[in-house]
């Protein structure tokens, strides 16, 4: 019994969509980073604690410059705070 010509098509469009996925997936999601809204990020310090003396801040190229961070998208104040702070040991 051959394969209708639907379920061929439909098929097809399913691997097509499958195949074409990670090129489409946005960059920080493949990270698995998140919004600075959802982390309530700021750009100040809270109660001391500050992105600097966190263990997810990756520091910028010049000291005192914005960094990135492991967690959180987006250029990260070296002075900033999210909820996912972590002190450095």
């Amino acid at each position: 019994m051959k394969p209708s010509r639907r379920i061929m098509l439909k098929n097809a469009v399913i691997v097509a969509g499958l195949a074409a996925a990670p090129w489409t997936a946005r960059p920080a999601l493949a990270q698995g980073k998140v919004a600075k809204e959802a982390m309530h990020y700021q750009d100040q310090p809270k109660d001391r604690q500050n992105c600097a003396t966190c263990i997810q801040f990756i520091p910028g190229a010049k000291p005192g410059a914005s960094g990135a961070c492991q967690i959180v998208e987006g250029p990260i104040s070296p002075k900033g705070w999210c909820i996912e702070y972590i002190k450095k040991t």
